[in-house]
């Protein structure tokens, strides 16, 4: 390590260190209750530390730290800084699926019950997670004839409020019809209210009430009433019956089941409120960091809890081994979730029995998971190295970057640069370019704008060190351009100008999938069945894919532009007004100059001008920008919030 810090400068308090390498990137997180003592533990003989962790001092290039005033503080900050850096030497949490779950958004006017994956929002109560989305449908279609909120999005509610009669919902009783007034506000909210009531495990209320009404209403001889309760209280009983009863009915808690070998360990978590499994979730560890079962147990609880809402932290956690400094994570715990938090390792009865049949789940996970990872690796493997063997590379192309190019007919030219690292698209890394200097259709010219734009970015964060964004800061193995020769040569250029030679290239053609290397005449010859093959075809038909994109949403925004959108000084509240008192653009032309400075509230410019745009008196306007450039403030072009497409069709 170059930048070793003196021992005496490190503060002797709690908090988190950063260990960061050549790059400035954050390598690894740690807590330590003394940083001077912590810190100074991995500047000992390295024979003496831990393979992965020699491993981690030796590609650390400087070591920081941030102090806090307690260790409960510490814990929070070094999930956080986890958490945003993603270090690669920090033991790290993947969830071995997406699961869904059962949401309530009451940040809505009229909150509504839905199934919702990926994460979580402030204002939306979660409740799961499921197995599978269709388990939440049928749970909440039987619950919907008990507590009829609505389930339909936004546009639906809207347009049903507009026509002034509610969807078939509401004709078939599962649906109060907010959207039409049927139900006030006080009623609507106590209809939420029961149902979240219901859903945290609070079930007993629900059912008595629904028998009480059953029987008031036979009674009093309302007898197609009574049928009705009938029917809800049966379907609120058979979504009970699936809640498996696995303690008492006041007991919340979660169970992590833990396996793990000295690579991966897989982890069960099962939800119990109110003595019933309402949810559970599964992960898998890569353990990066050489820990033992105490403090692998530890770093899960941070990374289970330490992002949770307050009602997402139970009152006990049930774990296979006591982690270390238990006192520490218990009042870690306790600042979630606003009061006290017990964790426990359960010896006999019930308890112990849950946690023998949730870590048989998470040995179950864990075989799934090596045979599809064995196998997935594998063939990841044998395209790589056949790749590298095909192209005559130096390395296996560990990061591949392939670059598209898109337009029609000259207009809205876009680039596309994605991304593949170890055989799988990275799409955090994906990025888009829109063409800045380029007017026509020149598909090499627009090639050599986006790959010289990617590659100085690269040289100047690299040259920037720690305190850049780093959106380009990895260079890749491979880089791949869609086309022949031409684009070929256009690459080869644009590395050469800028010093990066070192960068392997090649160009996949559609015609005949040939594929081009610098230096050589003829194609290279890579057979129709290889992986090598496959893998190329695979990352460019995401390029295009992803290019394409990118071009439509640009000429879909351009087709549905209106003139009133170019005018200086009239913004979106002013165009709404006037289309608002006036109707149509077609109306606007037919009112004299005259007619529209006499409006109050139009500035007499803002006026003119609208009257030289509806009438084609383009010098009467301030210039804008050329079709294909970025705007102000637009930035360099490149757009990381589109790295993550939906789907990755081809």
């Amino acid at each position: 390590m170059r930048s070793r810090p003196e021992t005496g400068s490190i503060p002797d308090a709690p908090g988190s260190y950063q260990f960061r390498d050549a790059q400035g990137r954050v390598i690894y997180v740690g807590k330590a209750k003394s940083l001077r003592s912590r810190v100074a533990s991995y500047f000992g003989a390295p024979e003496a530390l831990p393979p992965r962790t020699r491993q981690m001092v030796a590609a650390a290039d400087s070591v920081e730290w941030i102090e806090v005033n307690n260790e409960v503080e510490a814990l929070f900050l070094e999930y956080n800084l986890i958490k945003r850096h993603r270090p690669r030497f920090n033991i790290r949490l993947k969830d071995d699926k997406s699961y869904p779950f059962l949401a309530v958004t009451l940040d809505e006017e009229w909150p509504r019950a839905m199934v919702m994956r990926g994460a979580k929002r402030r204002g939306v109560r979660y409740f799961g997670p499921y197995a599978h989305a269709y388990a939440i449908r049928e749970t909440l279609d039987l619950l919907l004839r008990t507590f009829p909120v609505r389930t339909c999005t936004r546009a639906k509610f809207d347009r049903h409020r507009r026509l002034g009669r509610p969807c078939l919902y509401a004709h078939i009783e599962k649906c109060a019809a907010p959207c039409v007034g049927a139900v006030d506000r006080e009623a609507y909210d106590a209809l939420v209210g029961e149902l979240i009531t219901f859903l945290d495990g609070d079930t007993a209320p629900v059912l008595d009430r629904l028998e009480k009404q059953m029987h008031g209403a036979a009674e009093a001889l309302e007898y197609e009433r009574a049928a009705r309760l009938r029917d809800q209280l049966a379907s609120v009983r058979k979504v009970v019956e699936r809640q498996q009863m696995v303690g008492s009915r006041e007991e919340d808690l979660d169970v992590v089941g833990l396996v793990d070998d000295p690579l991966e360990a897989s982890v069960q978590v099962f939800l119990v409120r109110r003595g019933r499994v309402v949810g559970r979730r599964g992960l898998v560890v890569d353990k990066v960091e050489d820990v033992d079962p105490p403090a692998l147990v530890g770093r899960l609880l941070g990374q289970l809890y330490g992002g949770a809402a307050p009602e997402d932290v139970p009152r006990e956690v049930l774990v296979p081994v006591e982690p270390e400094d238990r006192e520490l994570h218990e009042a870690f715990l306790a600042a979630a979730r606003g009061s006290r938090v017990r964790i426990r390792v359960p010896q006999r009865g019930a308890k112990r029995e849950l946690l023998a049949t949730v870590t048989r789940n998470a040995e179950e996970a864990h075989t799934r998971h090596k045979l599809r990872r064995a196998s997935d690796h594998n063939a990841r493997a044998r395209a790589l190295m056949a790749l590298q063997e095909a192209l005559g590379l130096p390395e296996a192309p560990l990061r591949i970057e392939c670059f598209d190019v898109s337009n029609l007919q000259g207009t809205e030219i876009v680039a596309s640069m994605v991304v593949m690292e170890d055989g799988l698209a990275k799409r955090s890394d994906y990025r888009r370019f829109r063409v800045r200097h380029q007017q026509g259709q020149d598909d090499l010219a627009a090639m050599e704008e986006a790959l010289t734009r990617r590659f100085r970015r690269y040289l100047d964060e690299r040259d920037e060190g720690a305190r850049a964004g780093k959106r380009f800061a990895y260079p890749p193995n491979l880089l791949l351009v869609d086309g022949g020769k031409g684009q070929l040569d256009v690459a080869t250029r644009v590395l050469e100008e800028l010093g990066l030679e070192e960068i392997s290239v090649a160009a996949l053609a559609k015609r005949f999938e040939e594929v081009h290397r610098p230096g050589r005449e003829a194609p290279v010859r890579i057979a129709r069945d290889s992986e090598a093959l496959y893998l190329l075809q695979q990352v460019r038909d995401e390029a295009h894919r992803f290019a394409v994109t990118y071009h439509r949403q640009l000429r879909g925004k351009r087709m549905t532009r209106s003139v009133l959108d170019d005018v200086p000084g009239l913004g979106p509240a002013r165009r709404k007004r006037l289309l608002k008192e006036h109707g149509s653009v077609k109306r606007l032309r037919a009112l004299t100059e005259d007619e529209l400075v006499s409006l109050p509230w139009l500035p007499d410019r803002v006026a003119r001008a609208l009257y030289a745009a509806l009438h084609g008196e383009a010098g009467s306007l301030t210039k804008t920008s050329p079709p294909g450039s970025l705007g102000p403030g637009a930035g360099p072009g490149e757009d990381p919030a589109a790295a993550r497409p939906r789907g990755a069709g081809g």
